[in-house]
């Protein structure tokens, strides 16, 4: 049948399935019968190959059409016994929609089918390109017929004796026949692709793609390699310009077009397709490659200032979180899927195909390294010998060069790039995956070691402000560490890194066991939530520690296949070079192998140590930080700072034994390959008596330094591996053994004893006959106190509808998990047959839990949680949950940021957001968890009558938790009452309930309270942060670009000390001298072989020259190791001066700076820049020197031998440089963007992990996942263009490396005269130079990254300080005797340019007088008492015992005047730390301060859990009441014997006992002449003092005798003491009588 004719039938076919099945057999009956009728030879010929491939392509289209018909299908799924889907019918024939057919309108659809204008336009050139190739095929064949008829008429004689059949085929023709059908068969195989449907042209394209490719290789071996040798010639050669033509036609359609073509974007949901898709998923094969789809985003980066999340490309769709979790769920997770199999060889199952393709690109990286040395070695040889008895010629060696290190790199960078792909979806699965178990799992009580709450908490003392820290400003060094950090590997230079990742870790794994007053009253009642302490910090562990080390681990296929296959390939290359000599030198390796890892295991243990030095030092300056406003006002700062230096210099001593330990380890790594070259190269020519020469030496050493790299390797790969495991074991174990929720693991039967609630009580709250446990295992009910817990509600219990229902008891009686059990969090355990519990959940829930859980977004989202916005509801929530007045302070209202963890608010305002979120939402039954603990007695009193018997909670059911009875009694409808043995007291009204007798003294004090708070003269505010916008704080500066010289010189002056140009002459120079050394020893064993050329082998004095090459060695290691002493010692210098620097910055900074600038950050400087300066920046610092110096010192040698390569060389370098800082300005927004979109994930999980219970009681978990995939998108798609920057650099400055090489190779090939030794020299440094760009490049941006941390820290540095000490300011000894104070004319104002908050007051104080200062809000009395000690700008004269305060220095003025503020701050550790921090005074006086300040008689009823000396106090002192705190805080003004003490008065509901034991020790225990100034809040505190001082607006209204000023009816006091509920008892006090 003609062509023609074949071409009509295929465009008229919809299916080629006929088509296709005839035209194979024809081809093949034709090869058949041809192949019977010939001789055999023509089926050996290369060029038959193609032919085969036809064949075998033909043979699997065929059975792919037969296995994909519908029929095929049906029986092999009955075969199978598989059900048969409806999908596997055959469908009814679709009638086409009626439309005007065009021509124009059919081609655009099929144009559109096909990908597009441009792909369809590449598919038509292919179609086009084979047939030009089956026209040449078959113009080859005509040729070849016409030569053979010709010479048949030509030679008559031969035709007489050999008498031949015209009609019967030669060799030649059916050879030439087979290749036209072939070529035929690739014709219709292009017009498939170009013709059909899309399924159908893309496995025809593969087809098309094997069978050119074939071709090309076929020719290549018959007609281009053998124009690279000397003694074949091309094959074909004698088709002339036919055969130049066929090779340009496969060219274009078998190499070009495939690289060119653009790829057509798959949707993986062919319902939702993306519109427009990401440049990797159309790339063409050349693009993806080359990474040249970047090149749109690098080039933009390059004119933006920054590039922001939304420039960069979109993210691939087959990156949707959702869908890697459709993907990878089904054999991953644990609920899904009960597989036993450990979670690694789950994992292999979900990227099985990735770790394929990068077992196939290690394998191709191991052999294509090799072309490098293979070449060199051919290359050296062939000038050696001169060419002669030369086969193949020295340009292919040169094109080695070239193409060797090309396929390698691209090799390389597809395998991170797969691996880097995989890293990304690994991370997003995990996360995913912990997320998702994490809600299911029971938040039960894992019970710390500890006995109680209260004594918890000391673990916590570095960790809420490391864990700022990690809130604040950490983004992009912290990311990096995670990302980059080579894991914890010891061995490796990067271990700086994994030391942080370490703490960082600690910070996790412990950050929750801070305990909370709340909490340390709440024992067992509060193990729901604070046993999640634990749980907590382990799951945030699973997803930052444990994935960095599992995503770290990825290159394991490093020590199972490329170590192994490298060191084998290794060993044979150097086999056949260098004899059996080469096993010596194996033997060598082997023997000193233990050496490197005896010091990585003294590197681990000093590592240890290290981390816990510098563990003691952050915790001491987080400590510091964290009351800091304390030590101003104490004066402590010169004493706290000489702490810190002391635990500074421990840390530095154990950085400088870790720092010498890498050096021995540098230093070993370094001479083990030596020493194995030197016991080869020995070996082979003593021993061996062979002779060296320069082809065997240099392409030797190559593969030597191979082996020295796999050294590195093993040690860095093994030990990534292990950590990785162990990780991956630990979120296996996670994954399998956690505990789950009674509903998530009850099998059907159990599940009807649950739902078993008798109908009349469905839609009842309530139980009846049930018990429940923290736990289902044998030790379930332990709660955090070790205390053996069990709720057990043994009669009927059900809340009363529609009210307010109160559960009240003691502490530890099971309130909170009475709540617990209702929301299925306790473990259900039935008591009799006819049990139940039941909690209706069809119309909602809304949940307030006793530990107030806020997620990181805006005042306003945090109440609508996800419900829709109604203003007016939305109003009236804000105005009875007492917020309007707090929300008036920030100047964004409620589109303030919370902050993680809440920390821009105070404890109250939390409470009342978790309180106003519940009432906000449309639920109709509320649980509200002891939401008025953390309000003061206003605040609470408010609730209660605004919002409890407010409209919005009218008519819905409250179940209310509560130790305040009297409070919350007036609105109670129901009251059960609980006993200390977690069972149910009573229950009914408030009338009939027998409280606990320790319930019902406490309701007694909360009754004087209420009446107390009656007095107060000034409302209290909560105190939270007062951003001024709706951000956190004043944002940080980012710094972008380059590091400034100015932090360059900080850091170098403080490495130069007080001789810097010794130190860095010395250190530059011996880089310098040991980097020529290495040359030297390079450039000389060249020098060595050659003169074994030049003289007979036994004249060459072997000994000599192998002494003097461990001469050089020698001398080369003892210069490196004297460098880099030299620089440990001044990186060290470094860090302590800078480190010191910093702290005495901070220490002696105003309280104006400090009130603008979050606490968190001022740690982060302290912690994570110093361990970035101590790290990261001194490695890379010394990395720079030496490879710069290394490039100087090869580019030179190279320079000096073939000195016209200057200008080339100068160019690769000039061209690496800029192609590098394109790329750095790209990579460091993406970095930053990376960073910025990292802590979101981390934020949304942790506080979803810490909010478990809220969330599942909402019924919020969807939503919680949609919103953490969200998340996981946006990091994705930042990480994955990070990655891929990567790549595009790399791939650009390697192939600049290797043109470079090459170029000189050819150039010293055909152009110069030098010998073999001196080319080998040149090329190997060549080599060098041009693979270190690259690497110099990417030290230098890692460098500037890092080097942010050193602006950050100049900055600090350079913040606004408070006068410093002088000799002139030291007082006299006996200073001061009294405490008399006479102020005149005093100013004050909170900043230069601030408005005046003191105006020119003048008072007197006699030496022992008690004063007292009112005012209203805002009158000045806080700022008066911070301008007696200075801590605000002042103006005016203070004397203080007849010296003027003005005159001396902060700290003599600090430490003679004690204040004790509203909340005093407590240092963590034992009470006698806090009341002596510097261990001033011994036992018996601190016992008697505490004696006098009260504590001993506020105790006297308390039998367990007194306080003593040893006591433990918490951050903060929080485990402490604030009245405690108080008494705390006077003991330590008694034993600093100031004559001056300033009180302010506790805003707080001190109880009464504790109050007037205060007020008892103030009048009392204190010296005659101690003068006491008292800023109070309520009237009685005062009215018995000797004055009081009347403050309005900054100025003295009223200062007189009490008595005196209430006098005057019009007077401020007297107008004051008028509206107090209580004036006749404050008249009493003050001996006034009307």
């Amino acid at each position: 049948m003609p062509v023609a004719a074949h071409l009509h039938r295929l465009g008229a076919s919809s299916n080629p399935a006929h088509f296709l099945l005839q035209i194979p057999g024809q081809v093949s009956n034709f090869v058949l019968a041809t192949a019977k009728k010939g001789k055999t030879r023509i089926w050996k010929d290369s060029l038959t190959i193609p032919v085969y491939v036809a064949l075998v392509s033909a043979f699997v289209l065929v059975v792919h059409i037969v296995a994909t018909r519908r029929a095929v299908q049906r029986l092999w799924k009955r075969l199978r016994h598989q059900p048969i889907l409806e999908s596997d019918e055959d469908p009814a024939p679709r009638v086409p929609p009626p439309r005007e057919a065009t021509f124009t309108a059919e081609i655009q659809d099929r144009v559109k089918i096909h990908g597009g204008a441009v792909t369809f336009g590449f598919k038509l050139a292919r179609l086009l390109g084979c047939i030009v190739f089956l026209s040449l095929s078959i113009y080859t064949t005509v040729l070849d017929e016409e030569s053979r008829v010709g010479a048949s008429l030509l030679g008559k004689k031969r035709k007489k004796k050999h008498p031949k059949d015209p009609s019967k085929f030669t060799q030649k023709e059916l050879q030439d026949l087979a290749i036209c059908l072939t070529s035929l068969y690739a014709v219709l195989l292009s017009l498939v692709t170009v013709g059909n449907k899309r399924r159908w042209s893309k496995t025809a394209a593969r087809h098309l793609n094997i069978l050119l490719l074939t071709f090309v290789g076929v020719y290549i071996y018959r007609d281009i390699f053998p124009l690279a040798t000397f003694n074949r010639s091309p094959i074909d050669i004698g088709q002339g310009w036919l055969l130049y033509a066929k090779l340009s036609v496969l060219a274009v359609v078998a190499v070009i077009i495939p690289l060119a073509i653009p790829r057509q974007y798959t949707p993986v949901d062919p319902k939702a397709p993306m519109e427009t898709p990401n440049p990797e998923q159309t790339a063409s094969l050349f693009s993806l490659l080359t990474y040249s789809f970047l090149d749109p985003i690098v080039l933009l980066a390059n004119r933006v200032p920054h590039l922001s999340t939304d420039m960069l490309p979109p993210l691939a769709d087959y990156d949707y979180a959702k869908n890697l979790r459709a993907n990878s769920f089904p054999h991953l997770d644990a609920f899904m899927n009960p597989d036993k199999r450990h979670l690694f060889f789950r994992l292999m199952r979900v990227f099985r195909t990735e770790y394929i393709v990068l077992s196939l690109m290690i394998a191709i990286q191991v052999v294509a390294g090799f072309a490098s040395p293979f070449g060199v070695r051919n290359l050296l040889h062939y000038i050696e010998t001169g060419g002669e008895k030369a086969t193949i010629k020295p340009w292919f060696w040169v094109l080695w060069l070239f193409l060797g290190p090309t396929i390698s790199s691209i090799a390389y960078q597809w395998y991170i790039f797969i691996a880097t792909r995989t890293l990304v979806r690994a991370e997003c699965i995990i996360t995913q995956l912990v997320f998702e178990h994490s809600l299911r799992i029971r938040v039960k009580a894992e019970a710390p070691s500890e006995g109680d709450g209260a004594t918890g908490s000391d673990a916590s003392t570095i960790n809420s402000a490391a864990e700022e820290s990690d809130g604040n400003g950490s983004g992009s060094v912290s990311e990096d560490e995670t990302l980059h950090s080579q894991g914890v590997t010891e061995s490796t230079l990067t271990a700086q890194a994994s030391s942080s990742e370490d703490q960082r870790a600690e910070t996790r794994s412990t950050k929750s066991t801070s305990s909370k007053k709340s909490e340390s009253k709440a024992g067992s009642d509060k193990s729901g939530s604070s046993s999640a302490s634990n749980l907590v910090g382990k799951i945030n562990n699973l997803v930052t520690t444990d994935l960095g080390n599992i995503v770290d681990s990825r290159d394991f296929l490093y020590m199972v296949l490329y170590i192994p296959l490298q060191i084998t390939l290794c060993i044979a290359f150097l086999y056949n070079i260098l004899g059996w000599s080469s096993f010596v030198g194996l033997a060598v390796m082997i023997l000193l192998f233990p050496l490197p890892g005896y010091v990585a295991k003294l590197v681990q243990d000093v590592q240890v140590i290290r981390l816990k030095k510098t563990d003691a030092r952050v915790e001491t300056v987080s400590e510091t930080m964290n009351v800091l406003r304390m030590l101003k006002l104490f004066g402590w700062e010169r004493k706290m700072n000489e702490r810190i230096a002391e635990k500074r210099d421990e840390e530095l001593l154990y950085i400088w034994r870790r720092q010498i330990l890498d050096l021995i380890n540098g230093s070993l790594n370094f001479l083990i390959p030596i020493a194995t070259m030197v016991a080869s190269y020995s070996t082979f020519t003593v021993i061996m008596e062979r002779q060296l020469s320069a082809s065997i030496v240099f392409s030797s050493m190559t593969v030597f330094d191979m082996l020295r790299d796999q050294l590195h390797i093993v040690f860095f790969v093994v030990n990534q591996s292990i950590t990785g495991k162990v990780s991956l074991d630990r979120v296996d174990d996670f994954l399998k053994n956690t505990e789950l929720l009674d509903r998530f693991t009850l099998k059907k039967d159990d599940q009807i004893s649950l739902s078993s609630t008798p109908a009349e009580f469905e839609s009842k709250i309530g139980f009846n006959a049930a018990s429940f446990t923290w736990s289902s295992d044998s030790d379930g009910s332990l709660t955090p106190s070790k205390r053996k817990f069990i709720l057990r509600v043994e009669d009927k219990l059900v809340f009363a509808p529609n009210k307010i229902n109160l559960i009240v008891g003691p502490t530890g009686s099971g309130k909170t998990s009475l709540l617990m059990a209702l929301l299925g969090e306790m473990h259900y355990i039935p008591l009799s047959p006819d049990s139940w519990y039941n909690l209706p959940r069809s119309e909602g829930i809304a949940y307030a839990a006793q530990e107030s859980w806020v997620q990181n977004e805006t005042i306003k989202e945090n109440i609508l949680f996800g419900n829709p916005y109604d203003e007016e509801r939305y109003k009236q929530v804000i105005y009875q949950c007492g917020l309007t007045r707090d929300l008036s302070l920030f100047e964004a209202g409620d589109n303030t940021e919370v902050g993680e963890k809440g920390l821009t608010l105070s404890g109250g305002q939390k409470a009342r957001i978790t309180l106003a979120r519940a009432v906000y939402s449309p639920a109709k039954i509320l649980l509200l968890d002891d939401v008025l603990a953390a309000l003061d007695v206003h605040t609470a009193k408010w609730i209660v009558e605004k919002c409890f018997s407010g409209d919005l909670v009218k008519d819905r059911t409250v179940v209310l938790v509560t130790h305040n009875v009297a409070l919350a009694k007036p609105v109670a409808g129901f009251v059960v009452s609980m006993g200390s043995d977690g069972r149910i007291l009573s229950q009914g009204s408030i009338s009939e309930v027998n409280l606990d007798k320790k319930l019902a003294k406490e309701m007694k004090v909360d009754e004087e309270l209420l009446k107390k708070a009656d007095d107060t003269v000034d409302e209290s505010t909560d105190e939270g942060n007062k951003p001024a916008d709706g951000k956190l704080i004043i944002a940080e500066e980012v710094e972008e670009g380059h590091v400034s010289w100015s932090a360059l010189k900080m850091y170098f002056s403080g490495m130069g000390g007080n001789h810097p140009i010794l130190f860095f002459f010395s250190f530059v120079v011996g880089i310098g001298l040991c980097e020529a050394a290495l040359a030297i020893q390079t450039w000389f064993l060249g020098y060595w072989a050659s003169q074994y050329s030049a003289n007979p082998p036994h004249e060459v004095p072997i000994l000599h020259y192998l002494s003097l090459y461990g001469l050089l060695l020698l001398t080369a290691v003892t210069i490196y190791t004297v460098a880099y002493v030299i620089y440990i010692l001044g990186s060290i210098r470094a860090s302590r001066t800078l480190h010191k620097n910093l702290i005495e910055a901070v220490l002696g900074t105003t309280l104006r700076w400090l009130d603008t600038t979050p606490i968190s950050r001022v740690i982060t400087r302290c912690t994570q820049d110093i361990r970035a300066i101590d790290g990261p920046i001194s490695n890379g610092l010394w990395y720079l020197s030496e490879m710069t110096m290394s490039m100087v010192v090869k580019f030179g040698a190279v320079v000096i031998l073939t000195p016209i390569f200057l200008i080339p060389g100068v160019l690769v370098a000039v061209l690496g440089g800029i192609c590098g800082q394109i790329y750095i300005k790209a990579q460091l927004s993406v970095k930053r963007e990376m960073s910025n979109a990292k802590a979101p994930v981390l934020g949304h999980f942790g506080a979803a992990i810490a909010g478990l219970t809220s969330l599942r009681a909402y019924g919020a978990e969807e939503a919680f996942i949609d919103e953490s995939m969200n998340r996981i998108n946006r990091y994705t798609r930042a990480s994955r263009s990070f990655y891929n920057l990567n790549r595009w650099v790399c791939i650009r400055v390697d192939a600049m490396g290797g043109l470079f090489a090459s170029g000189l190779a050819a150039y010293l090939l055909y152009y110069r005269t030098h010998g073999a030794s001196n080319t080998g020299f040149s090329l190997n440094m060549a080599v060098g130079f041009s693979g270190m760009i690259l690497w110099w490049i990417r030290v230098l941006n890692d460098f500037e990254v890092q080097g942010n941390s050193l602006e950050r820290v100049e900055k600090y540095i350079n913040i606004e300080q408070e006068p410093k000490p002088t000799k002139d300011g030291i007082p006299p000894a006996y200073w001061p005797s009294s405490g008399a104070l006479n102020v005149k004319g005093l100013s004050a104002r909170y900043s230069p340019e601030g408005p005046k908050v003191l105006q020119d007051i003048s008072f007197d104080v006699k030496a022992g007088e008690r004063i007292g200062i009112v005012g209203r809000t805002g009158s000045g009395k806080s700022s008066l008492t911070l301008a007696l000690l200075r801590c605000i700008f002042t103006k005016g004269e203070v004397l203080y015992d007849n010296l003027d305060t003005n005159s001396l220095n902060l700290e003599a003025l600090r430490s003679n005047i004690t204040i004790i503020p509203q909340i005093p701050e407590l240092l963590s550790g034992s009470l006698r730390q806090n009341l002596d921090p510097f261990d001033q005074y011994d036992d018996a006086s601190l016992n008697d301060a505490l004696r006098s300040a009260g504590l001993f008689s506020l105790q006297q009823d308390v039998e367990e859990g007194r306080i003593t000396l040893d006591s433990s106090i918490s951050t903060g002192g929080s485990n402490l009441s604030v009245g405690q705190r108080q008494i705390l805080a006077l003991a330590r003004a008694i034993i600093r014997g100031s004559k001056l003490l300033i009180l302010d008065e506790a805003t707080s509901a001190i109880d009464h006992e504790t109050d007037s034991i205060i007020q008892t020790s103030l009048r009392h225990e204190l010296g005659a002449d101690v003068t006491v100034i008292t800023v109070a809040h309520r009237l009685q505190t005062i009215m018995d003092n000797d004055k009081i001082m009347v403050l309005d607006a900054g100025r003295i209204v009223e200062f007189d005798k009490p008595s005196e000023l209430l006098k005057n009816p019009k007077g401020k006091l007297r107008a004051l003491v008028d509206e107090s509920g209580d004036k006749e008892h404050l008249f009493s006090m003050a001996n006034f009588e009307l």
